[in-house]
């Protein structure tokens, strides 16, 4: 089987852990009544989770509520070790727009007996992407702006400027943590107004003037 690739401008390129982080939005934080992370709250999603543009989405039947959360995705064009801060950002090979989907019922519960979310968070299509764009379009990572439309509906409107952790930080966070290999995509966390996916929606990401991407939930 052939290796899960991304797409930026029209190159096809590889990629290897997909990391995310939770718990990066204030207010994101609140509608779900959670914590505040006194560090970067990291987790792991499979490579086959992985769903891009002409990708078949269909929601896990496991779970009667999966939610969608849009988040700026960022692509790792160099392995990296130990990067602090002012250098972080000298590893980001492209950035993209995605959905981190979650089966929040199975999620809820999990998190009561304190066991891994993997379940609630890997099952296929749960990190849906587009295409990506090069850095050089992106004049300020800390000022990013994203947005996420359900069936014509405005649902999510983000930027990288509300992040608790910024992009720079959260990549030295995970270099000095894990190590970040060439191929690594960074989910980066979720603002507020997350909500219930259904079959048949037509869902729209944004980047900016950059990236209009399409999704449609299938019909079991």
């Amino acid at each position: 089987m052939s290796k899960p690739c991304i797409t930026l401008e029209n190159t096809s390129l590889p990629i290897q852990n997909i990391f995310c982080i939770g718990r990066n939005y204030a207010k994101h934080i609140e509608e779900l009544n959670n914590e505040t992370p006194t560090e970067p709250l990291v987790f792991l999603k499979p490579t086959s989770a992985l769903a891009q543009k002409g990708d078949t989405i269909t929601l896990p039947a496991f779970s009667n509520s999966v939610h969608y959360e849009a988040e700026l995705v960022i692509y790792i064009n160099q392995d990296a070790r130990n990067l602090n801060v002012e250098e972080a950002t000298t590893v980001i090979g492209g950035y993209g727009v995605g959905l981190d989907l979650t089966a929040r019922d199975l999620q809820d519960v999990i998190k009561k007996k304190g066991e891994p979310w993997t379940k609630c968070k890997g099952f296929p299509a749960a990190a849906i992407v587009s295409d990506f764009i090069s850095t050089e379009k992106i004049q300020d990572p800390k000022d990013i702006q994203f947005t996420f439309t359900q069936n014509g509906v405005l649902k999510q409107d983000g930027n990288s400027k509300m992040m608790l952790y910024p992009i720079a930080e959260i990549i030295s966070y995970l270099s000095t943590i894990y190590g970040l290999s060439k191929g690594d995509l960074i989910y980066t966390g979720t603002p507020e107004g997350v909500g219930q996916l259904a079959a048949g929606d037509k869902l729209n990401l944004t980047l900016e003037e950059f990236i209009s991407a399409d999704f449609t939930i299938n019909h079991i």
